[in-house]
């Protein structure tokens, strides 16, 4: 089958090289200039395991193609898939301007019966649209399909070739029949194909990161009542998870949600609601809860090094009789944090949403200094934060980032830091405090190497409270 695929980003990328592994014919299309001769070179621009290997071979092959011709892909194409961007505005709505005007491009290119599938996550109702600016200039007749992404990037290749379920909202059988062929390689192990209305395959794609979202803000919030009340988050988890009724994904704590889809899905779907006239309380919660979460990571950081720094200064007997406050503007002035993780979660350099921009501008705002390391994002931490006028540094390795630094934060969970050499930890940083925002230790071993320790939802380890 002949297929264009028009934008070239995370979920275009994916769908294209993924489409052309099972023998179509690929053309991706995009008018950034830059990143199309990237692509033609094999040099993928965002970091996705296993997605190189397939665009290479599929480019040696024939089967892929990249392209700044938009309309030329769209003329040669027997079904075209809209995967451009959709930004939030101001008022959190999606910006479709991108997919409207690809559909108009549809309309005007198009030389034969064509299906136009959205793949962008679109707000319900965006199909008609749709329909209407391809309406505008089409010659020969055309079918709309919703075709919701469920990808997860790091693991986004195998998502797609192995999916959970197919999404199809589908409005003739002509749609039905062409996009049940063309997913049928994809869904030979049993896998279903949900076939649906276009609204309700729009609306899936909202509710399920919706629902994700609201798990993951839901047990934030129960971590920060198990610090408070001495339960353990961790066996809340498991007691939670074992109840079928519950399952036990998406229940782990952690410094809040990021990335491309949660933020921007969550208020578009709030913004969606309002403008029909119903109120989404809990999605409005769990927005609010995750920005609250975001700032707390950085919090116990500065409260860690406040408490370390006043049982220091107490000791030498040199505070004067005055105490540490929280309000003090730079009350980290003269301390410097190593930072382990960036990217929003492991396996991709994504840095959209990222709990790490709140911590980074957090610690800079209280007079810290700060060396990162991220096993994939360096560059995007570079270009997004620059060297934080003069007060970030970037380590080669995450041991690198340990030596003067008076505590490690844990924000990204990479295997890479699942094991490190604790003993080394300790000896290289400056004092020995670690705050793990994923809970990847044991607080007890922690405490036996001589590392103070604080986690998400856990009591501390090896602490030393300040005398009042």
């Amino acid at each position: 089958m002949n297929i264009a695929v028009i934008g070239t980003g995370y979920v275009g990328l994916v769908a294209g090289a993924c489409l052309a592994e099972t023998g179509n014919t690929v053309a991706c299309a995009d008018l950034d200039v830059r990143k199309i001769a990237l692509l033609k070179r094999n040099e993928i621009p965002i970091f996705e395991p296993g997605l190189d290997a397939i665009v290479e071979r599929n480019q040696a092959d024939g089967r892929l193609f990249f392209t700044t011709d938009v309309e030329r892909a769209i003329r040669d194409a027997e079904v075209v898939f809209i995967a451009v961007g959709t930004p939030p505005d101001e008022d959190g709505s999606a910006d479709l301007s991108h997919v409207l005007a690809v559909a108009e491009s549809v309309g005007r290119s198009m030389t034969r019966e064509l299906v136009v599938v959205t793949k962008s996550t679109v707000p319900v109702g965006t199909a008609p649209l749709v329909k209407e600016a391809v309406a505008r200039h089409a010659k020969f007749p055309f079918h709309v399909v919703s075709n919701p992404e469920f990808l997860k990037e790091g693991a986004a290749v195998e998502d797609f070739l192995k999916p959970d379920r197919v999404v199809l909202g589908v409005e003739s059988d002509f749609a039905r029949n062409v996009m049940g062929e063309l997913y049928a390689p994809f869904v030979r192990t049993g896998r279903p194909v949900i076939y649906m209305d276009i609204a309700s395959a729009e609306m899936t794609k909202y509710a399920a990161n919706g629902m994700l979202a609201t798990r993951i803000s839901f047990m934030n919030e129960i971590a920060a009542l198990c610090e408070a009340t001495g339960a353990d988050v961790d066996e809340v988890r498991r007691g939670l998870g074992s109840d079928t009724r519950i399952g036990p994904s998406f229940l782990f704590p952690g410094p809040g949600y990021g990335g491309s889809c949660f933020p921007k899905d969550v208020k578009a779907l709030v913004r969606t609601a309002t403008r029909v006239g119903v109120p989404l309380g809990i999605l409005g919660a769990v927005d609010t809860s995750n920005e609250r979460q975001k700032r707390r990571l950085g919090d116990k950081v500065r409260r860690a090094l406040c408490n370390e720094k006043q049982h220091h200064m107490e000791s030498s007997k040199s505070l004067s009789g005055n105490k540490l406050g929280d309000d003090d503007d730079k009350i980290l002035e003269g301390l410097r944090v190593a930072i382990w993780g960036l990217s929003f979660k492991p396996g991709t350099d994504d840095m959209r949403e990222a709990p790490s921009l709140v911590l980074v501008d957090q610690l800079l705002g209280w007079g810290a200094t700060i060396c990162a390391h991220d096993p994939a994002a360096m560059d995007e931490a570079r270009r997004r934060l620059g060297d934080g006028g003069g007060k970030i540094c970037y380590a080669e390795t995450g041991y690198d980032a340990l030596p003067g630094a008076d505590a490690l934060v844990i924000v990204t969970d990479w295997n890479e830091y699942r094991h490190p050499d604790f003993n080394r930890v300790r000896a290289t940083l400056k004092r020995p405090i670690v705050v793990d925002g994923r809970n990847l230790y044991d607080p007890r071993k922690m405490s036996s190497v001589g590392l103070t320790y604080y986690s998400i939802g856990r009591q501390s380890a090896g602490v030393q409270e300040a005398t009042a």
